[in-house]
This record gives C-alpha cells, sequence and structure tokens, in this order.
C-alpha cells in the first residue's frame, strides 16, 4: 500500500461470526458456533486485561435494541456462554443470530447502575496501562466468519459515534454498529487447488471489483463482485495468467464508497484498512444476505481453480480498520469498535508510556505482531482463508512490521527471531516446496516506515518478496540513462534472480516476485508516458493526496511509439528473467490513470480496469500474451536454482553466459563500468530440460542502436528470433509463434538492435 496516504481518520472496525470450522488448529475456538446437532451455540472471545464483557444479540443488523444479553464466563483470558438455541427463539432469536460485546476493565469498572449512553464507572479513556475499556462501544468479535455492515453505511454515515474522547465517549454505538452473524455452515465447494511450483507462476494483481466493473459482457448485476471476478477465470488462463493475486478481500470500511458516485471523498477502494481477518468483503458479494460473501467468494475460488489458475490474496496484519489516533496531541481520542476495545495492549503495539499507538505503517498504528495472542489470531484466520475459503497463497503488506521483535515501545525487525510472526507463519503454514505441491506460497512486500523496516532479500527462509530492487533497478536502466547510475552488472544480477539479495540465506530465484509496476504506483503505461505524478486531477481521474515522487519515469520524449516500446521492454523482460513475473491487472493492455500514481480512494470508472481495445492496446495484449506463453514453453526461463556459471552437461556451453554487444564474455570490467548499457545473455536450454537448445537475449538499455555479435548457438544450431521490442517490428505477431520463428543465422552474425530495444532469439 503506499505508505504515506492518508485514509479515513475514523475508518472503524466491525466484525461478524460463523461456525469456527478450522477449530482443529485454532485450540482457543475462539469466535461463535453451533454445536453439532445445532442445540446450542457458543460465543467465546479474548482479552486479558476485561474485568466484565457482556454479549448483546439482536434480532436485525441495524436500528434496534438488544434482544438479549448475558455476562461471559472469564478462564485464563477467554470468554464463553454457552445458549441453548430453543432459549434464544423463545426471545425472539430464531432466525439469523446477530451479536456483539461490550466490556469493561480498570479504566472503566462495571457498575450495576450503567446504562448505555452513561457515564457510569468512567475512570479514563486509556489508562497506564493502555486499557481503554469503553462499554458505550459494541465490540465486533476479531474472530467473526462475516460482518452485517461496514461502521459507516450510506443511511448512516456519522463514525464520531465509535470514539473514545471526553466528545465521544458516552455516544452508544450499540444499533448501528457492525453485528457478527452465527452462520450454519454451507456446502459450498472451492474445487481443486492447484499444486504448480511458485518459480512456474505468472501473477496477475487486480481488485475484485475493479476487474469487471466496466466489463459489459458480464451481467450488471455480477459487475464487481466475486461471482463476476470467477466468470474473468477463462479468460486470464487463456492471457497466461497462473495465480490471480487480489487486493485485500477481508471486511474493510467501503459501503459508503458510493454516496456520491462523482466523489471520492473518504472513499477506500484499495481496502488496506481491514476491519475484520476471516470476513470476506460484503461490498464484493452479489448475495449479500447472511453467508452469501463467503459461499460466493468459494464459487469465484472454484472457477479459478477450475481454470489452473491459483488465489492469492492480499492481507494486512501490520495494522487494523479502527486507525490511530485522531490527532497527534490527544490521546484519549480514538476509534473503539472492536480490537482495541477488548484488549488494547495485546492487539496493539503502544509507546513506551502505552498511551499512543506506535507506528510504522502511516495509516494506523501497528498491530502487535509480537504478541502470542494476537499472532494466535493471524495464523487462525490465515489457516481459515487456507483451509475453508480455498486460498493458495497470500501477499502480506507492509511485512517488515510481522518481523518486530518489540511489542511497545520500539520497533526492531529480526528475521532470526524465532518468536517473531514471519518464522511462527513459516512453521504453522507451510510453504508450498520448490518443485510445487501441497502448502501456501507466502510473499512479503519487505518494507514499512521507519527504523530498520526496509529490508528486501532479507527475509526468513520460507518467504518470497515483492523485489523492490528489481524495478528500482530496471525501471532506472530504462528511463534514467545519464542521472541514475545502473551498471550493466546491477542488470544482470536482477534478470538472473538476484542472488546476492537470496542467494545468501539459502533462498532461490523464485522467492524474487519481479515487477515493474504494481497498484502502488504508475501503470505500466503511465510509468513509460509521464514525467511526473498528476494527482490533483478531477474526478473520475482523481483527486488523490500522497503518491511517491520519485518514480524513475519518463515520457520517452513525448513519443508514442517510444512509449509502447518501453512498455513492451517491461514486459519483455519480467517474463525472460529468473523470478516470478508479476504483472498489474490491465498493463496487458496498457492501462492508464493519466499519471495518477496513488488512486487508492477512487472507486471510479477510470480505476478500474478497461475492456474496450484500440488497435495499440490489442497488439501489446498480443505481445503479453504470447510472452507469458514464451515464459510457460521455456522452462529455462524458470530455474529452480541459480544459474551455474559452468558446464554441466559436458556440451561445450556454460548453463549461462554474460556476454559484452562484441561477442566477448563480459567480465568484471565490463560489467562494473558505469560507461557500458548493453548486455546479453545466454542460456544452455539442454541443461534444464528445455525444448530450446539455447536462448539469447539481448537488452540495449543505450539510446542509439548497438551491433550485437552473436554467440555460438551449439552445435549444428542456428539462431532465430522470437521477438524484437523495437518500432520495426510492432504488430499483431511481434512475438513469432512457435515454429514460426525468424532465421537470424549463426555465430559471429551481427544483428543491430535499436536504442533501448530488446531482442530474444532460440538455437534450433
Amino acid at each position: 500500500m503506499k505508505l504515506h496516504q492518508r485514509l479515513l481518520a475514523a475508518c472503524i472496525a466491525g466484525a461478524l461470526l460463523g461456525a469456527p470450522a478450522w477449530a482443529a488448529i485454532n485450540p482457543t475456538k475462539l469466535g461463535a458456533a453451533y454445536d453439532a446437532t445445532k442445540a446450542n451455540v457458543t460465543f467465546k472471545v479474548y482479552s486479558s486485561k476485561a474485568t466484565r464483557i457482556e454479549l448483546y444479540l439482536y434480532s436485525t443488523a441495524t436500528g434496534t435494541a438488544e434482544k438479549a444479553r448475558y455476562t461471559l464466563t472469564n478462564s485464563g483470558g477467554t470468554w464463553s456462554v454457552t445458549i441453548p438455541t430453543a432459549t434464544l427463539g423463545s426471545q425472539g432469536l430464531g432466525g439469523t443470530l446477530y451479536y456483539g460485546y461490550r466490556a469493561w476493565g480498570p479504566n472503566w469498572p462495571y457498575s450495576a447502575s450503567w446504562t448505555k449512553g452513561s457515564g457510569t464507572g468512567f475512570v479514563s479513556d486509556v489508562d497506564a496501562a493502555g486499557n481503554r475499556f469503553n462499554p458505550n462501544k459494541l465490540l465486533s468479535d476479531p474472530y467473526a466468519l462475516e460482518l452485517s455492515h461496514d461502521p459507516t453505511t450510506a443511511t448512516m454515515t456519522n463514525g464520531t459515534i465509535y470514539a473514545s474522547g471526553a466528545t465521544y465517549r458516552n455516544i452508544d454505538s450499540g444499533t448501528s454498529a457492525p453485528k457478527g452473524i452465527v452462520l450454519a455452515g454451507d456446502t459450498q465447494s472451492f474445487g481443486t487447488k492447484p499444486t504448480r511450483a511458485l518459480k512456474d507462476d505468472v501473477v496477475y494483481e487486480a481488485h475484485v471489483r475493479g476487474l469487471t466493473m466496466n466489463d459489459t459482457g458480464i451481467a450488471a448485476a455480477y459487475r464487481g463482485t466475486y461471482k463476476g471476478a470467477g466468470l474473468k477465470a477463462a479468460w486470464l488462463a487463456s492471457l497466461g495468467v497462473t495465480a490471480i493475486e487480489f487486493l485485500p478481500v477481508q471486511e474493510t470500511q467501503n459501503d459508503t464508497n458510493d454516496n456520491d458516485p462523482n466523489s471520492n471523498t473518504g472513499d477506500n477502494y484499495w481496502g488496506y484498512m481491514t476491519l475484520n481477518y476471516f470476513a470476506p468483503d460484503r461490498r464484493y458479494a452479489y448475495d449479500k444476505t447472511p453467508g452469501g460473501p463467503t459461499r460466493e467468494f468459494k464459487e469465484m475460488v472454484k472457477a479459478f481453480h477450475d481454470n489452473g489458475i491459483k488465489v492469492l490474496v492480499d492481507v494486512v496484519y501490520n495494522h487494523t480498520g479502527e486507525g490511530g489516533a485522531w490527532s497527534p496531541t490527544d490521546k484519549t481520542t480514538y476509534n473503539i469498535t472492536s480490537f482495541r476495545g477488548l484488549d488494547n495492549a495485546t492487539y496493539y503495539s503502544l509507546t513506551s508510556d502505552m498511551q499512543n499507538s506506535w507506528d510504522n505503517t502511516g495509516v494506523g498504528g501497528n498491530y502487535n505482531t509480537r504478541n502470542t495472542v494476537a499472532q494466535n489470531l493471524i495464523i487462525d484466520s490465515l489457516a481459515y482463508w487456507r483451509d475453508k475459503l480455498g486460498v493458495d497463497g497470500y501477499r502480506f503488506d507492509l511485512a517488515s512490521v510481522l518481523g518486530n521483535t518489540c511489542q511497545h515501545g520500539c520497533f526492531n525487525f529480526d528475521k532470526m527471531d524465532a518468536g517473531n510472526a514471519l518464522n511462527r507463519i513459516v512453521a504453522e503454514l507451510p510453504p508450498r516446496p520448490a518443485l510445487g505441491g501441497s502448502g501456501v506460497d507466502l510473499i512479503a512486500e519487505p518494507w514499512a516506515i521507519g527504523g530498520n523496516s526496509y529490508q528486501v532479500g532479507n527475509f526468513p527462509s520460507g518467504w518470497a518478496e515483492w523485489n523492490g530492487s528489481y524495478r528500482d533497478v530496471v525501471r532506472q536502466a530504462q528511463n534514467k540513462l545519464g542521472s541514475a547510475t545502473i551498471t550493466t552488472g546491477q542488470m544482470a544480477s536482477r534478470f538472473a534472480g538476484s542472488s546476492d539479495l537470496y542467494g545468501d540465506d539459502g533462498r532461490k530465484p523464485w522467492h524474487s516476485v519481479n515487477f515493474i509496476t504494481a497498484h502502488d504506483g504508475f501503470t505500466l503505461k503511465d510509468l513509460y508516458s509521464c514525467n511526473s505524478k498528476n494527482n490533483n486531477q478531477a474526478w473520475p481521474w482523481g483527486p488523490s493526496d500522497g503518491g511517491e515522487d520519485n518514480n524513475n519515469s519518463w515520457d520517452q520524449g513525448g513519443i508514442a511509439a517510444d512509449q509502447r516500446k518501453a512498455a513492451r521492454n517491461g514486459m519483455a523482460l519480467m517474463m525472460l528473467s529468473a523470478g516470478v513475473p508479476m504483472i498489474v491487472g490491465g498493463d496487458e493492455a496498457l492501462r492508464t490513470m493519466n499519471c495518477n500514481n496513488n488512486p487508492y480512494n477512487l472507486d471510479s470508472s477510470a480505476n478500474w480496469q478497461g475492456w474496450t481495445r484500440t488497435a495499440d492496446q490489442t497488439n501489446f495484449e498480443n505481445f503479453s500474451k504470447a510472452m507469458m506463453a514464451f515464459r510457460k514453453a521455456h522452462p529455462a526461463l524458470r530455474p529452480a536454482n541459480f544459474y551455474s556459471s559452468v558446464d554441466n552437461n559436458g556440451n561445450v556451453m556454460e548453463q549461462l553466459r554474460w556476454f559484452k554487444p562484441d561477442g566477448g564474455v563480459a567480465d568484471t570490467a565490463y560489467f562494473n563500468n558505469t560507461a557500458n548499457h548493453a548486455i546479453a545473455w545466454r542460456i544452455d536450454g539442454s541443461e534444464l530440460g528445455d525444448p530450446a537448445s539455447a536462448i539469447y537475449v539481448a537488452h540495449n538499455a543505450w539510446s542509439a542502436q548497438v551491433n550485437f555479435t552473436l554467440p555460438w548457438p551449439g552445435a549444428g544450431k542456428t539462431w532465430y528470433r522470437v521477438t524484437d521490442t523495437c518500432p520495426w517490428a510492432e504488430g499483431a505477431s511481434q512475438v513469432r509463434a512457435p515454429g514460426a520463428e525468424d532465421l537470424v543465422g549463426g555465430e559471429n552474425t551481427s544483428y543491430g538492435l535499436c536504442g533501448r530495444g530488446t531482442l530474444v532469439l532460440i538455437a534450433k
């Protein structure tokens, strides 16, 4: 997520309950569940500091008072109550069961004379131990499986009702707050999970809503929903996508996004403010009835699985939607909707005086990832999405926070700490093996804000990472010639899998997720069409605050053909590099945001993917599709281990050799000379089970044509051209189909490659 974006200060949490079918891996069995015969329902919630917790039960989500209330019993911090369903029926609770909690503690002790909306018993908004109990705030269950609604909705836009502090502490939130729903379970299948190795994936980052909202080929009612997304599975498979990575799909405050369809005021589109870690976001469901989002999410996952596509989800365990302090000078006014009102110091990292949140995210206080109970919630929710909703892997937002070794008053990333959340996740949710099989794909965004949180290449074993160094080197080599110092040695390291980052600790090239663009920043087209961000545009392109100022972008002198060439280079290099390529939804067809590089708040037609194509977009889509197919067809581009520089099979060809343009071997002097901007490499396909005996790639980052002298293609072999990204070759078949490659010649053939161009040859 954009580290310095500013979402609503009052973005708040909610939760919803369901049967914890994952109880076998959840020894505390937190949450709410019917027993096997549905004769009883049990509620369990955790708080180490509460002195009293009451359960409030409702027959509707909003607008009515509770039908019943029960006092929970505490056993070692786990509070629980079991209620016969027959009793609930006699109380007018025979239908959908909605619920929430109210909690008392040291800063607000229980008084029998307390009534909703009163200050009876109040001592302080926060005490010396960081407690922020407030019985006027109905709290959602952190282990709920769905949410009834968001804290603010189209009909209830006043988020201040959830706040503490002198102005707000006595406002009762009960009738409006999100409620948990006790789900009865479902039989919806999520299909058969792909077991493909991560090294063989092409990842497509997309937004569930944005994927189909503009797609007129899908029924209007299904656009922007899980159901609609599932209807794109076959198309994505035909494009060459093998894993779709969805921006956050856990509940977030977005029910009010459409209050004004022509404005982004207060909108949260990306969804990086999680309200509940179990509940699929109800806004993205066509079926919004209780249990509907869960069933429909699983239906979507099955559609992708049926097409051989993994489903990865972006998860946000570094902060929550309760947010941080309303004001940097006011320690009293915070939103209290769930975690904070149950056990503030357990679920959040606090400052050393316990009065405020510690913040390495820029959008709210750190989740307390070093606390065992808070870690339990992370593990339990990940396992739930894996085992019950069918998810194949996760991308962890600002994942450095999960490596924190401090609970309060500090931040320190230490990958060697066995007790941090990163190592516990790997231990309890085993990563997928190198060559495929069962397990999950774990991908980190390896940075946050401040301290030692920038940790690209420094995550523990089992973790893949978004390789920010790959992004920066490729962008600078393409766009900053003469103003940024990028050597051919740096380029070579990134193209070959970044062994300098991942090989030193036993990880492999496929632990590098190679990307040039992401949701966070310019689109691929804009990277090569914009000199700077332009976020202060009118709706639907803006305005959006924040956004990076240092984008390593360039408009190629305003020459449209060169902009398309640069985009082809970016797409080609990702598909030709060792590691795992990730593209952003729409980049395959030159999607633009008109230079807005931080559209986190734009739930608009401009920010949704487009499905009409100009001739140039169609050509680029064909290019993207063909490059993905080329990668899939050539396992030499998807090595399980770092390339060797020696001949391992006696065919007189090294597994990988780097070349200067003149055909000589690139040595250290060439790699380190900042005046050099062209590099080529040859891979011995015969060592890696490739149908091509050799693959040759030349990349010219220089502004003028460079002549490359081709190396030996192998005994009895000749070089054939797969693609040349230069403008002369632009068209529907710029990447030749297998068997239709163009004859180029043998060893010592000279090939003139245009300025800022990429050439791909195979030997046959």
